[in-house]
């Protein structure tokens, strides 16, 4: 299906958003607040389990902010709708696993869309960098979420200078999961995604929600609230017919069967 510059199509309980803004697939206000509505769609159907976000064409995953939208009067510190800019980076609650296939060029709000991701693939010619420092402004994301997903140096390398890695350097500072070549991509991506499909749903919403609450507390604290049943969808976890049927079919030797409940 396609709703103005962003396209999408489900299969099953997988959602494939798209990008396609040309040339650039860069984002203006009105694009932002539509992705936003998009994935709150996606987090709240329960039929729907991962996402897949990519950008159209071979050369541009995303160029990140419009910058010839802001110079004709989209403010930097406008609405950017639920979930921010992009529409992932500050969704509360996203509990389901999110693919980024990085297509091409993937630079500033486009590089932190992708760091909103849970995996991210890239094709062999893709290309990363952090070029908000030229402009004279601040990649502010990517500024929180860099430097605690890949060595300090070199993710202030990036921020400071606005230099451009490869995908090879991407995958070896461990920002990139892997690399395919660009016919790939997609296939590799809908694989990932058809696996996590697969998988216990309540177990990835309570992954999640720990993983997040863990980059602002100590190990302990952490621990704690999750022996505690203090999460949400921990507690949803433990009381539920998934957390039995998990057990089950291990005694049984079967693959389980997932209901999410």
């Amino acid at each position: 299906m396609s709703d103005g510059p962003i396209r999408f199509h489900r299969v099953g309980g997988i959602l494939e958003v798209t990008i396609d803004r040309p040339k650039a697939n860069a984002i203006d206000l009105a694009t932002s607040r539509q992705m936003g509505k998009l994935f709150a769609s996606f987090r709240d159907d329960p039929a729907l389990r991962v996402a897949i976000i990519t950008g159209a064409g071979e050369k541009f995953f995303s160029a990140g902010w419009d910058l010839k939208a802001a110079a004709a009067g989209d403010a930097v510190d406008g609405d950017y709708g639920v979930g921010g800019f992009g529409g992932l980076q500050e969704l509360r609650d996203l509990n389901k696993p999110v693919i980024a296939a990085i297509n091409g060029l993937c630079c500033g709000g486009g590089l932190e869309i992708a760091l909103s991701a849970d995996m991210i693939l890239a094709a062999d010619h893709a290309t990363f960098a952090l070029p908000e420092i030229r402009s004279g402004t601040v990649a502010d994301a990517a500024s929180i979420k860099l430097p605690k997903r890949i060595p300090y140096h070199i993710a202030m390398d990036m921020l400071l200078t606005g230099r451009w890695l490869d995908a090879a350097e991407a995958h070896r500072w461990g920002f990139v999961n892997e690399i395919l070549p660009p016919e790939k991509l997609m296939e590799r991506a809908w694989e990932l995604a058809r696996l996590l499909e697969s998988g216990p749903p309540l177990v990835y919403a309570a992954i999640k929600e720990i993983v997040r609450a863990a980059e602002g507390q100590d190990f302990t604290t952490t621990m704690n609230k999750v022996t505690k049943r203090q999460f949400k969808s921990v507690d949803v976890l433990y009381s539920s017919e998934d957390q039995l049927e998990g057990a089950k079919a291990f005694a049984e030797k079967r693959s389980p069967v997932w209901k999410g409940i």
